[in-house]
């Protein structure tokens, strides 16, 4: 499966995303809610990471299959997994669309779609393979955020991913009216960096940059919105983040 990317950064997105979980929030209601009118069904959970959404909704449901292409996150999840005692998780390495997965009742993808070459191909996979409800969370940035400015200057237009703006215009093209929900404001910590070299580095891998060619942007970007707390550079808040679900085959 080529080079894991997250063989670096899979604990640092643990920790990361565990200070995130110890705040309650609107999507993980919702979707939680859903589950538990269904204790006997089964869900695919896309991208699994290191396991939070497995490890929180394995008691809802029959049957969890927790899928990432990263070794590196699926031994973090199976350590999770192994101290909460959860049984009824399997793990498979495979990245998604082209994973051959059976029919599930529920399919969620958690923040893991951004690096899709091809979003209707991943949503329509994600309909193949459900019966009943289909989840999908993504980040909802700021206009006006850093990395939207960044994107900008860079790529002629301020998404620097496929996050909700450009998803919710994919689905109504592709005749899929989803229901919305946003996060509460304040949810996401700030992203911090040790260093403006860091920070460069982190928007450059963001925009996949090779070069130095927008650098000398980046860098004056960067001082102008970044401001410095504890030693280190604290980032606007600008992420809230949403969540579309709709019934897979309903247009």
């Amino acid at each position: 499966m080529g080079e894991d990317v997250w063989r670096e950064r899979a604990r640092h997105y643990q920790t990361r995303a565990s200070q995130r979980w110890a705040k309650p929030d609107s999507s993980r209601s919702t979707v939680t809610a859903c589950l538990s009118e269904a204790p006997d069904a089964t869900l695919l959970d896309i991208g699994a990471g290191t396991g939070k959404w497995a490890a929180h909704l394995a008691p809802h449901v029959a049957w969890i299959t927790a899928l990432d292409p990263s070794p590196a996150m699926l031994s973090v999840m199976r350590e999770n997994l192994a101290a909460e005692g959860i049984a009824n998780v399997e793990i498979v390495q495979a990245a998604w669309p082209d994973a051959a997965v059976a029919v599930h009742d529920f399919s969620l993808c958690g923040h893991a779609m951004y690096g899709s070459p091809d979003l209707p191909a991943f949503i329509r996979r994600m309909e193949a393979v459900t019966r009943r409800t289909c989840f999908l969370l993504l980040r909802a940035p700021a206009a006006d955020g850093v990395m939207a400015e960044a994107a900008l200057r860079v790529w002629g237009h301020p998404h620097d991913s496929p996050n909700f703006q450009v998803a919710y215009n994919v689905f109504l093209q592709m005749g899929i009216r989803a229901n919305v929900q946003f996060e509460a404001a304040g949810l996401w910590d700030p992203w911090r960096s040790a260093s403006l070299a860091v920070a460069l580095d982190e928007v450059k891998r963001r925009l996949m940059l090779t070069t130095s060619e927008h650098d000398a942007f980046l860098l004056d970007l960067l001082q102008r919105r970044l401001h410095e707390e504890d030693g280190q550079l604290v980032w606007p808040r600008d992420m809230r983040s949403a969540l579309l679900y709709w019934q897979a085959g309903e247009r």
